[in-house]
């Protein structure tokens, strides 16, 4: 694969260097190179006491190569994801097979079904297939994950159509382990890095969405529909999972609002229903909403509160109550520790997260957001002997800087911690756990255009 990758990406490259200038004002290559300084000590869940924190750089490693021509656009992503020193320095192959970062991160074309007279008027009907980014409204239920340094795409087809403020799109997407004789059985499972899917860890078998937006005076509203479809299977007296005909579909829907009230203020909200069956085949009955405001005093400082709430399922309980993000952002909003809907879990109880952010934009380069979470859990939390536990989970500061050095150059830095209780601990199964937790990075990211 590594050598079909680096022979398409020469052939396109070639062709937009040799082609007449007509055509190389249609073609784009551009890069990142992105590394992540990080010292954790109890990021994603804390530590037992003892436990020594952990120090490393990871680094991403991109090349996007990009064609605009009549009725048609062509991506693609190659990107390399490592942590330094993972290899041998004196090696030609990578140390660990499992461990190899390079992969197609997108891969699409896009097909216009209107001519240029239609198009130049302000109509979109288009048709865009392969491996491509979903990434709608505020990301949180289909988002690119792009602060995980794989980040998250789908191989998929999505049919667009847009006028007048209005869009309407339509993704549809069919997995498969590999190409087979007979049969449609797909494994979910995900091989390697565990985070690739969501928050129940297995891959869907199909996906469809409808997504309607509409620009609003104030800003936007919208609404979403997603069904995702996970492979039956069985136990057998050995406790060993045998797939089987046929899927278990879960379908999560709601709306979304983002508008200015006044002068000063910005609100959004979302709310998001969950039925069907689970993976597991469990009934499913959950829910979460958020809303989130924030004021401007003026042109340097902004602060504002917000709540989210995603249901939980009760100890005993027959029916999944349990909302899943599906394919968001977590790190975005459930504090940027990772403590909830990220790798690490935190049981089935749901969530509770009351906080306030504040933004600070010290210069056109420079801004620090400050946020402040109180968790809690929506269910009840009970230790073995039934005995029930108070519901906070704790409290957690992050102070995030960014800096622009350039228009292709940035700096992140962050420093975050975590005040956790007994009942965080119990869901999160660590024994004498650490009460306060820490988390410190460096983020350079460096963006190139080389041809556009």
């Amino acid at each position: 694969m590594r050598k079909a990758v680096y022979l398409l990406l020469l052939g396109i490259t070639a062709a937009g260097l040799l082609a007449p200038t007509r055509t190389m004002a249609q073609f784009s290559l551009s890069g990142q190179l992105r590394t992540r300084t990080e010292l954790l000590d109890g990021q994603g869940t804390m530590l037992s006491k003892g436990e020594k924190p952990a120090f490393f750089t990871s680094q991403r490693t991109r090349l996007n190569a990009g064609y605009k021509g009549y009725r048609t656009q062509f991506f693609v992503a190659v990107q390399d994801v490592r942590v330094w020193g993972q290899d041998a320095s004196t090696n030609n192959r990578i140390t660990n097979s499992s461990l190899n970062g390079l992969m197609l991160h997108e891969a699409w074309g896009e097909i216009s079904l209107l001519d240029t007279n239609q198009t130049k008027l302000g109509k979109e009907f288009a048709l865009k297939i392969g491996r491509q980014e979903f990434l709608y409204d505020d990301s949180r239920v289909l988002g690119n994950l792009d602060w995980l340094q794989q980040a998250r795409r789908h191989d998929a087809a999505l049919i667009k159509y847009g006028f007048n403020g209005f869009t309407a799109h339509l993704g549809v997407a069919y997995n498969q382990n590999r190409e087979l004789k007979t049969g449609t059985l797909y494994d979910g499972v995900p091989v390697g890095y565990p985070a690739g899917t969501n928050g129940i860890g297995t891959m869907y078998k199909s996906l469809q969405f409808l997504y309607l937006g509409k620009k609003l005076k104030q800003g936007n509203a919208s609404f979403l529909f997603v069904k995702d479809d996970f492979q039956k299977y069985t136990l057998d007296t050995a406790g060993v999972k045998r797939l089987a005909n046929g899927v278990r579909s879960r379908v999560t829907f709601g709306p979304y609002l983002q508008t200015k009230i006044g002068k000063n203020w910005t609100l959004t909200a979302n709310a998001f229903y969950q039925a069907g069956k689970d993976k597991d085949g469990a009934s499913l009955s959950a829910y979460m909403y958020s809303v989130r405001g924030l004021y401007a005093m003026n042109r340097v400082f902004s602060i504002g509160p917000g709540f989210d709430y995603t249901s939980g399922t009760a100890t005993g309980s027959t029916k999944n109550h349990t909302f899943d993000p599906l394919y968001g952002t977590p790190h975005k909003f459930w504090g940027q520790m990772d403590y909830f809907y990220a790798a690490n879990g935190f049981g089935k109880g749901g969530l509770s997260d009351l906080y306030i952010n504040t933004t600070i934009k010290a210069s056109e380069k420079l801004s620090i957001n400050t946020d402040m979470h109180h968790f809690a859990s929506a269910a009840t939390v009970r230790v073995a002997d039934n005995q029930k536990l108070s519901s906070g989970f704790g409290e957690e500061l992050d102070i995030i800087a960014n800096y622009n050095l350039t228009k292709s150059i940035s700096f992140q830095g962050g420093y975050c911690t975590f005040f956790s209780t007994k009942s965080l601990a119990q869901v999160k199964g660590v024994k004498n756990p650490q009460k306060m937790s820490n988390w410190a990075y460096l983020m350079i990211n460096i963006k190139p255009e080389f041809l556009k």
